[in-house]
């Protein structure tokens, strides 16, 4: 496949963000870039964003993460932020994105005892490897995200966000991610959606995204995400559920996987106010907290 890089200088500057970028060579020769905070021993946490973020989205949280005591790791996905990015639409499917991950999770960086933290296609991605890899996983917090099989139709806000992604004739990358939020983004932090994509043949990847989702019950990758309901449904993983109120994508999801997920039962689900789809632009600090404190209540067996 064809693969762009993003230079390194469009980087530069980017605000309350001081975290230095680490790559590793996953499935396919791709380059993935992510970044950690937090002492190299403590209980790792996978944070991983969705489209069209990228790790910068998560700066607030590890913060928070960190200073708790436990290893945060948001990573790129490919086709986002400094990780390599496949030129053609084609490139992207969702299997491969959910095999990009878990080759640098568990064949690059070894973790096991993770707690994923996944949000939009973060979830989508994550909780099939939590299904798949369970061994490796001790707990779920699922946030603002899914994992559609098709066989459910998804809300008409999708439908016109995925419509004019994919035909945008300039895909604007930090007004998507605005649109998403409770609150007003700062210009320098738009400036920083914008920064792992120079040009208009970079978005492949956000591009590619919203046709990935199943939407129907055909799709190629519903079989796998039927599979992945069976093994969550069963699993005894701690799965807190924390969701913002005001995300009208996703926000449906939240009741369905606290009482479908055997590891939901019990918890104290928060709900995190006054946020968009992008919980954590709006409320960084409050999910990290709820995630730490989460990770505090349910200690590894």
């Amino acid at each position: 496949m064809d693969v762009l890089r993003t230079p390194d200088e469009r980087f530069t500057g980017l605000p309350d963000f001081p975290y230095e970028p680490r790559y590793a060579e996953v499935t396919d020769g791709l380059r993935m870039a992510y970044v950690e905070a937090g002492p190299a021993g403590g209980q790792p946490v996978l944070l991983l964003h969705g489209e069209p973020s990228w790790s910068f989205l998560y700066r607030r949280v590890m913060a928070v993460l960190a200073d708790a005591g436990f290893r945060a790791i948001a990573p790129d996905l490919v086709g986002f932020g400094r990780s390599d990015k496949p030129a053609a639409r084609e490139d992207h499917t969702y299997a491969r994105h959910v095999e990009w991950v878990r080759s640098l999770a568990f064949d690059a960086l070894g973790l096991s005892g993770v707690t994923l933290v996944g949000q939009d296609w973060g979830g989508l991605i994550g909780l099939r490897l939590v299904a798949e890899h369970p061994d490796r996983f001790a707990r779920v917090v699922a946030t603002n995200t899914g994992l559609p099989t098709g066989d459910v139709p998804m809300p008409e806000v999708w439908h016109r966000f995925r419509e004019a992604v994919q035909n945008a004739p300039v895909l604007d990358v930090a007004r998507f991610v605005q649109a998403g939020c409770a609150t007003r983004l700062p210009e320098e932090v738009r400036r920083a959606y914008d920064a792992p994509f120079p040009s208009e043949e970079f978005k492949a990847g956000p591009r590619a995204m919203p046709g990935l989702v199943p939407t129907s019950p055909d799709d190629p990758a519903a079989p796998a995400n039927r599979a992945a309901w069976a093994a969550l449904t069963t699993l005894g993983l701690p799965f807190l559920v924390a969701f913002s109120d005001g995300d009208p994508i996703t926000g449906g999801m939240a009741p369905i996987l606290k009482r479908s997920m055997a590891g939901a039962a019990g918890l104290d689900h928060p709900v995190v106010k006054g946020a968009g789809h992008f919980l954590q632009e709006d409320a960084g600090r409050e999910l990290g907290e709820a995630v730490a404190a989460f990770m505090r209540a349910t200690p590894p067996a």
